[in-house]
């Protein structure tokens, strides 16, 4: 039995609670009553479309940004929040999500074609958790049927307040965020080793099929080579 499995045996006994979204939290809108020229020298944050859908956790080092004149009435993101694309050409790319998991006194305002989620109760659902939860294939398949349309599809609002998530307490949410995130971690150094291996691959291919006169050249890169792979045998080593 692993360590998830006793959590869960001890925490939850009789199961998972399960809770549609409509319940404990509310959604929000984007912004709303802007133009073109609002988006130039702007004053505050503005995250957009594509930060949401290509990042589960929402990025707040970008530089774009929008006029918020002052006592402007307007939606802020807050730590927590879940925010989801709003429209796709497709359906299976709407609703994509993307959660804010780091603290900012910054205000965030969201682009208009996204929608944000906020649970009624901020300490119901680790962060952490929520950018695994919402791009998990389980939520993907409900998500998807709440979007309608012919050319374009866009996500109904009202028929997200019927999607179902699980509820599990904190400890068994930080425990799966734990190993989430140590695999995320490692197929990204995984990545970045496949893709020096590449380049290696390539630069070597060009190299040998000139024909030049570069033996000396290929030999002192193999040196190199051979220097990475004792460093990257001494990193496996110490992950082990």
């Amino acid at each position: 039995m692993t360590y998830l499995d006793k959590l869960i045996a001890e925490h939850c006994p009789d199961g998972v609670p399960f809770k549609t979204l409509g319940k404990i939290g509310t959604f929000y809108g984007g912004l709303s009553g802007k133009s073109k020229e609002d988006f130039k020298d702007g004053n505050a944050k503005f995250i957009t479309y594509m930060n949401v859908f290509s990042n589960i956790s929402l990025r707040v080092d970008m530089p774009e940004t929008v006029k918020i004149a002052p006592n402007e009435k307007q939606n802020t993101i807050q730590y927590g929040d879940v925010l989801f694309t709003g429209s796709s050409e497709t359906p299976d790319e709407c609703g994509m999500s993307s959660v804010l998991t780091v603290h900012t006194d910054e205000k965030l305002y969201l682009n208009s074609f996204c929608f944000g989620y906020r649970f009624n109760d901020p300490n119901l659902v680790l962060p952490g958790f929520s950018k695994y939860l919402f791009r998990s294939e389980a939520l993907r398949k409900q998500i998807k049927k709440t979007a309608s349309g012919v050319t374009r599809f866009n996500v109904s609002k009202k028929k997200m307040e019927s999607v179902i998530i699980p509820l599990p307490p904190l400890e068994v949410q930080s425990e799966i965020v734990r190993i989430l995130d140590n695999f995320t971690e490692l197929t990204a150094e995984l990545t970045a080793e496949l893709t020096a291996r590449q380049k290696q691959y390539e630069y070597y291919r060009n190299l040998l099929l000139t024909f030049d006169d570069a033996a000396e050249t290929i030999m002192t890169d193999r040196q190199t080579d051979r220097q990475t792979d004792r460093q990257t045998d001494r990193q496996t080593d110490r992950q082990g």
